[in-house]
């Protein structure tokens, strides 16, 4: 495993299908990269979050963002699980983002995950973002569609144990579904880690379709 910095990253995209997607996928690195770049400026959008999974996503966002620079949250009400009948709305959507922000590096969902409203999320991503560094996170799930990530971002403990106490305390409407627990957090970052022969033993995986070195 080579291990990198985050030089030449001024400006992050994260975007989110649902409430919970961003910081269950990309959180601990997330808080990584605002350690080691506090000058760091997020774009952070979650597209479907209504009442109150709507007020836990503006709540983790201001907890996971607390060092940025600078932020801007945008909470939106498409509706969860239907996002492929509403295209054309969130592609207009997708359109006005691209002009208000020009991002250094873009996480979004995997494009093979089994959840419509993700590979949905994912299709328009780079559908929109052509000439960029794009990253795509994995949500766990009952759908069993797990891959196989070609890069890694080590955690350390300080920020995976911080990752999963800010998922776990935000998003309670979630805390009577059976995957929603310490255990499924940490062990899939402790697997990614296991893979990439992480220094810290924890690590979030990404699926990095398209870089130039």
């Amino acid at each position: 495993m080579i291990d990198t910095t985050f030089n030449g990253i001024n400006t992050v995209l994260c975007l989110g299908a649902h409430a919970d997607d961003l910081e269950i996928g990309c959180g601990g690195t997330i808080l990584r990269l605002l350690e080691e770049r506090p000058d760091l400026n997020v774009f952070w959008v979650t597209f479907s979050a209504e009442g109150e999974r709507e007020k836990e996503a503006h709540a983790s966002a201001e907890r996971f963002l607390e060092g940025a620079a600078s932020k801007t949250v945008e909470v939106h009400r498409f509706r969860d699980g239907f996002f492929p009948y509403h295209g054309a709305k969130i592609k207009d959507y997708f359109e006005l983002i691209k002009n208000k922000v020009s991002p250094d590096l873009i996480f979004t969902h995997y494009r093979f995950d089994l959840h419509q409203d993700h590979r949905m999320t994912c299709e328009l991503t780079w559908n929109t973002f052509r000439n960029h560094l794009i990253l795509e996170y994995e949500i766990p799930k009952w759908d069993g569609d797990m891959g196989a990530p070609n890069c890694y971002f080590a955690l350390d403990e300080k920020t995976y144990k911080k990752k999963v106490k800010y998922v776990l305390e935000c998003f309670q409407s979630q805390a009577k579904k059976p995957w929603f627990k310490e255990e499924t957090l940490m062990g899939l970052m402790r697997l990614r880690g296991m893979e990439s022969n992480s220094p810290t033993d924890y690590a979030e995986g990404f699926y990095a379709r398209k870089f130039v070195l």
